[in-house]
This record gives structure tokens, sequence and C-alpha cells, in this order.
């Protein structure tokens, strides 16, 4: 079932890594002596966009035109994670797993942004999960795509832990290895207050593995089915772009 995900993921870092468009220059902050590669673009409320595994800003956010789109009324700030794009890449597992959602909030405080909108997709979106659950003071909305609920003590999320290698491209291992820790319990899920969108393919195999369960659980979630996409194909569908606006439009800092 991992291996699955896995191959969809790798999937949607080979279709993007053609484009050899330059990436931005990016700032830099230093979190556990890990340098993460992020930027800011446009004004606005703060939107943070959280890319999948094997991918980058650049591949995920920044050439399917979401950064500009959203630029033009929003402050996105985008992250490279780490063992990812030009952040730093550490064999330790320590930089992974939980250490990613703690290097959201860093970034966030260095950035002097209270509280932000988070949109992430794939390993992101299991990133985004974990935010909402430890961290709610932080998240205005969230915006979860091609990712729903893993839940913790199941064989879903202990699988990740005993996947032999993983690496891929500069990408190490220790990353696919960690994601399990990102899993979240049933309490925490029922606990969370903040409003969440989902949006999945509907040819994903993470609709049927992470979403259905969610659907399950959390009900009064709203869940976007983009129509024949698949996991690498839904980022560059407009009906992805526009699920993200109208759930930013439906949570705005100042009607909350």
């Amino acid at each position: 079932m991992a291996q699955v995900w896995l191959g969809s993921v790798a999937l949607v870092a080979v279709l993007t890594v053609s484009n050899s468009a330059a990436p931005l220059v990016a700032d830099r902050l230093e979190v556990n002596g890990v340098n993460l590669a992020y930027n800011v673009q446009g004004a606005g409320e703060p939107v943070l966009l959280l890319h999948g595994l094997y991918s980058n800003s650049r591949r995920a956010w920044e050439l399917p035109g979401t950064v500009q789109m959203l630029a033009a009324d929003y402050q996105v700030i985008t992250i490279d994670l780490p063992g990812h794009g030009q952040s730093d890449k550490p064999e330790d597992a320590d930089a992974y797993g939980t250490q990613m959602v703690d290097d959201v909030v860093k970034v966030l405080d260095h950035l002097k942004i209270k509280k932000a909108h988070v949109v992430g997709y794939s390993m992101g979106g299991m990133i985004t999960m974990k935010l909402v659950a430890t961290h709610p003071d932080h998240v205005v909305s969230a915006v979860v795509g091609g990712m729903g609920w893993m839940q913790q003590g199941t064989l879903l999320a202990d699988v990740f832990a005993r996947l032999q290698g993983g690496a891929r491209g500069m990408t190490p291992a220790a990353c696919v290895q960690s994601l399990g820790k990102l899993a979240i319990s049933a309490g925490d899920l029922k606990d969370i207050k903040v409003p969440v969108t989902v949006i999945v393919g509907a040819n994903d195999p993470v609709k049927q593995l992470f979403v259905e369960p969610l659907r399950q659980a959390r009900p009064d979630w709203p869940i976007v089915v983009v129509p024949e996409a698949n996991h690498s194909q839904v980022p560059q569908r407009p009906e992805f772009k526009k699920a993200i606006k109208d759930a930013l439009r439906s949570s705005a800092i100042g009607d909350r």
C-alpha cells in the first residue's frame, strides 16, 4: 500500500523535473543545524504552501502557476522541506517526521507571522494535518491535497518505518521512513477546530486509503474530488487551484 503511494508521488517529481525555468533565489533559515530554503511573494493574508515527497516548492507550486495565482491576493510563503530542493539534505532521521512540523512553525515565527492559511499536498498534506492537530494556534485554515487521515497505530502509518530504501534523487531514505510519525490519533482528529478542506483525485489511491476514513471520521470537512485525475495530475488541474482559492475565501482572517 505504501509502495503504491510512493510510486505515485515519485511520478509527480518525474513529470515536473524537465522544466528548465530557473528557480527563485531562496532566503534561508537555520533550524537545528539544518538550512531551510524559503521564499515569500505577494502581500495580504499569509498562505503557506508545503510540497510533497521527492518534490520541491518550484516543482509543486511555482511551475503549475499556483504561487503566481495566489500572490495576486495573498502573501505566499513556500518552503523547501528538509531533504528537498534548495534545503539541506541530512541523513539523520531526527531531521524529518515531526521535526518538519516544527520547521514550519519556526519559519512562520521567523517571518513574524502569527497565523497562516496552510496548503499541503501529499507529504505536505501529512505535515499540514499534524500541524493543525499540534499547533492549531498557528493555523487560520488548512487545505489538505492528495492526502487524508493517516491514523496513528495503523499498518498504513507503521509501514513507512519498515520500508527498506526509499531514497530518490537527493532525498534521503530517512525522510520516507519518518513519515509514519506524522500520523494522528482519532482523538486528535476529532479535536481539530481549524477549518479544513480536502482535495483528492478521483483516481488517486490516496482517496480510498486515507480520504475515505477521514470522510467517516470528519463528515463536516468538505472534500473536493477532481474528476479523472490521479495523484500526479491533481496539482496541474484548474479544479485544484479553484478549490484552494474557494477554501481561502471562505476562511478569511477577517471572517474569523
